[in-house]
């Protein structure tokens, strides 16, 4: 079971890093800042609350667990048309396909998530981004054959979802109810580490640095209530400064999107943890 969609930030490269700062038990898992999910699926847990303000993302979630072979049935058909194109004709269809999901209005509608799979697995590099509109704009990708309908692992997924909470909204809403013994990880957005490194953007909404602190007020409340925290940020000096009260551990992460190839390669991360 792996992560259906590839998400900027996704943290499939680092898990085993990941998996050696996991608490040894917890109860309940929560991720407010799910993305691709990849830390939530390899901790199987039993029961989860998964969120994210992206709200097409977690359409496409909510389809993936509740109407898996409907989904199914259109990205296959959509791959098969995919196949059968030539490049030109595979980018006339991309942009057509952009155009339809940046028009569809319906979050949840099992069309919106296939068209945003498809987008996902053709366009450039596949990352989501959205311009301040809320349009997803990522170029197309000239991959010849990508794997848009992967059936295995997207009922794996369902299964896996079945026990899960799935919310869109606010971050500080998504713990609410996590308790002494709970599990929450966070992947906020991250903290730039220059003016010019800021990624835009996941989302239409942009996260500063003002709420890099209110964040950080939440982890001290869940530590008082005896809720096991992890975070993810960037290894800068504000957030070192931030959580130096936690316990601190720096990883190593391959990063392959960028315009420039020659920038690709590994940046420094912080983990933050309060056991």
């Amino acid at each position: 079971m792996k992560p259906f969609l590839k998400w900027v930030g996704g943290k499939a490269r680092v898990i085993a890093q990941l998996e050696q700062l996991f608490p040894e038990s917890f109860n309940n898992y929560f991720e407010p800042f799910v993305g691709g999910g990849a830390v939530y699926f390899d901790t199987n847990a039993k029961t989860a609350t998964i969120n994210d303000i992206n709200k097409s993302l977690i359409g496409s979630y909510i389809n993936v667990r509740d109407n898996v072979d409907l989904l199914i049935n259109k990205l296959n058909s959509l791959q098969k048309q995919y196949y059968k194109l030539d490049e030109d004709q595979q980018k006339e269809m991309f942009y057509r396909i952009r155009n339809e999901y940046n028009n569809a209005k319906n979050y949840s509608s099992v069309k919106k998530s296939s068209l945003l799979i498809f987008l996902n697995k053709t366009c450039f590099n596949g990352m989501y981004r959205e311009n301040k509109s809320g349009g997803f704009n990522v170029p197309f990708g000239k991959h010849r054959k990508p794997t848009i309908c992967d059936e295995t692992n997207l009922r794996a997924v369902s299964e896996q979802l079945k026990n899960t909470i799935i919310l869109s909204g606010s971050y500080k809403k998504a713990v609410e109810n996590a308790k002494a013994g709970d599990f929450i990880y966070f992947d906020p957005p991250y903290h730039p580490l220059n003016s010019t490194s800021s990624f835009t953007s996941y989302s239409q909404d942009d996260f500063i640095e003002k709420d890099q602190v209110e964040l950080k007020e939440l982890i001290d409340d869940l530590t008082a209530r005896g809720c096991k925290v992890m975070m993810s940020n960037s290894y800068s000096k504000f957030i070192i400064n931030l959580y130096k009260d936690y316990k601190q551990y720096k990883i190593a992460v391959g990063r392959s999107i960028n315009s420039n190839g020659a920038k690709r390669g590994k940046i420094a991360e912080i983990v933050v943890t309060n056991y």
